[in-house]
Order: C-alpha cells, then structure tokens, then sequence
C-alpha cells in the first residue's frame, strides 16, 4: 500500500478480496464496504422503496437493521418470526403484507445468529411483488448461498471472518451491485459529479489485507469454530431442554453459540453462569420492540419474539476455548438447570 500510495478506493487488495469472496461464496458479484448497517442502508437505497414507506421487519434481531432502515428514509414495521427458523419466512411476509399499517416499500429478512436461510425463496419474494428485499445476513458468513437479493454480511471484528470493520454485498444481480458501489462512492459513476443520494461507504485497502490474510486462514478458522460448536452439543446432548438452532457445528458455524432454555431456567442459569464469572447474553436487548429508538414504530403481535426473548442465551465463543472451559461451563448450566 505505500509503496503504491493506494489506501482505498476500490485498489487492488480490495478487488483481490471481492474476487476471494465471488468465488468462495460461488455468486456473481461481491462488492466490500466499510460496516454491515451502511451496507444495509446502501442496500436499500439503491433499489429505490418509496421514501417514508414501511420496511418490514422481524423484532427478533440486533439494533442495526432497524438504523439502517431509518437511514434509508424507511419505516421500520416490526413483524414476528417462525419459532424453528427464528425467521421472518416468505409466505409469512405475504400474509403480514394484507394487514400492513400503511404502504410497504421494503422487506429486511434476517438470518439470526447465521443461521441458514432460503434465500432463493427471498427472489420469488421479490419478483412476485416487486418490493425492495435486503437480507441482513451479517452473521451468516459460512451459511450464506447465493441469490439476486443482495445479502449483507458483517466483516466485524466479532465474526467468524472478521477484518475489525467492515462487510461485503453478495447479489446475482450484477446491476444491483454497481448501483451500490456507486452510491458507496458518492454518487460518482465515472466521472467526479455526484449523480444521485449517496454515502461514502468504502472499504479501506487495510480491511482488505485483514481479509485477505482472514480467507488464507479460513480453513483453520472454521475447523476452530467447530470444535467449539461441537463441543457444545456433545456436552449438552444430554441435558433435558436445552437446544440448539438446526445443524449447528455441523452443516455450518458461527461465531456466536447460542442455545435455547425453558423459559423458567433463564433467570435461574443467569444467576448460577454470572456468578461463576462466566459472560453470558440475552440477546438483541429483548427486541428492537422495547429499545427506546424503535418503540414508537408500528408493529404486530409478537408471541414468537417473546417466547425468544425469554429462552435464547450466549455463551462463551472463541477460537481456542478450551475443551475443559466447555465442559464446565456447561456443567455449571446443566447444575443450574437442575437446581431451578
């Protein structure tokens, strides 16, 4: 980079990595930007909802997706889930679609904890009824599969691939993607006239050498993660009540392990896990429903989202926790379980 005095940009590291990331994920086109919420609100930008329009949206995910719903001069109108998939589901979006408060432009679906999702499913979505579809896939590295619909995902420091901040695009829709490089660089397309609204959401050349070396290591880092995933099921297999979301440590790997509980063990494992000085996490704040920012927006019952709220937990995910930390931590929880 000094040597070439290029240090963003779109330069060669950078395209090095878009290329990594094309082919790894087998997609038509990847375009690398500086954190997953702009790549989210770029997303929706450039295909265009209705300004002030509703963005459907499940409660059950982390803040960004409703500020970058805001950022793109959308509404956020929080939805509920299915309790297997811990999705907003297609053929739920067209039901909620003939109850909608008010004219719907956009649709945020979300692959919680990187979960895998359909997301040619998302396409026939998208085609039937013409709305902007942006899937926050932030956590969804190693489960993503290719789709028309842009796919965000995060490049946080917190991920599986992580290059400290950062996030890529991944759509077959080659036109997609150059609107939202384009509106990723000002608005410039060719020449130095900004051509419609706009951001600067470029990743630097730095992140791309981070990524690069990260894709080196991916090998090692998912068989890393697996262990750790694997750990987990192996060690909880047998303690009545406790699951976890289907084909984890398996068919794919996140950088999270979370794990469902009967609702009246939550607060008991809380207290016996904190105590014992181990970092747990309710996640998402109960909801983007009770966050201050988010509160007044329109939304539907959310019985699923709650049931959630109240069973899902985070527990310790790291490359190299030990098998030993594994097994006692979830000992500790299997002791508390019992014990409530």
């Amino acid at each position: 980079m000094d040597a070439n005095r290029w240090y963003s940009n779109n330069g060669p590291l950078n395209q090095r990595f878009q290329e990594g990331l094309r082919a790894r994920i087998a997609v038509g086109h990847v375009v690398c930007l500086a954190n997953a919420t702009l790549g989210l609100v770029l997303a929706l930008m450039a295909q265009k909802p209705a300004k002030g329009s509703l963005c459907m949206m499940p409660s059950w995910t982390f803040a960004a997706s409703a500020h970058a719903a805001v950022l793109a001069g959308l509404v956020p109108w929080l939805v509920d889930v299915d309790l297997d998939t811990q999705q907003l589901l297609p053929e739920a979006a067209i039901q909620l679609l003939r109850q909608a408060p008010g004219k719907v432009g956009a649709v945020m679906p979300v692959m919680p904890f990187g979960g895998p999702m359909d997301a040619a499913n998302w396409d026939r979505f998208k085609s039937d009824t013409g709305l902007a579809v942006a899937i926050d896939a932030a956590a969804a590295f190693d489960s993503l599969t290719p789709s028309r619909v842009p796919a965000v995902v995060s490049l946080h420091a917190t991920k599986a691939l992580g290059v400290g901040e950062g996030c890529f695009i991944a759509s077959d829709d080659g036109a997609l993607i150059d609107e939202i490089v384009k509106k990723a660089n000002f608005g410039f397309a060719n020449s130095r006239e900004a051509a419609s609204p706009a951001l600067n959401g470029k990743l630097s050349e730095y992140g791309a050498a981070v990524g690069l070396a990260a894709l080196d290591g991916w090998t090692l880092t998912r068989a890393a993660y697996q262990r750790v995933a694997r750990g987990y099921c192996r060690s909880l297999a047998s303690t009545s009540g406790v699951n976890v979301q289907d084909g984890f440590g398996e068919r794919w790997i996140s950088s999270t392990v979370t794990v469902g509980l009967p609702s009246d063990s939550m607060e008991t494992a809380l207290n016996v896990l904190t105590q014992a000085r181990i970092g747990v996490r309710r996640w998402w704040g109960g909801g983007l429903h009770r966050h201050t920012a988010f509160e007044h927006f329109p939304k539907v019952p959310l019985p699923v989202t709650e049931t959630l709220v109240a069973t899902q937990l985070g527990l310790p995910c790291w490359t190299d926790l030990s098998d030993e930390a594994i097994s006692r931590i979830c000992s500790i929880l299997t002791d508390a379980m019992t014990a409530g």
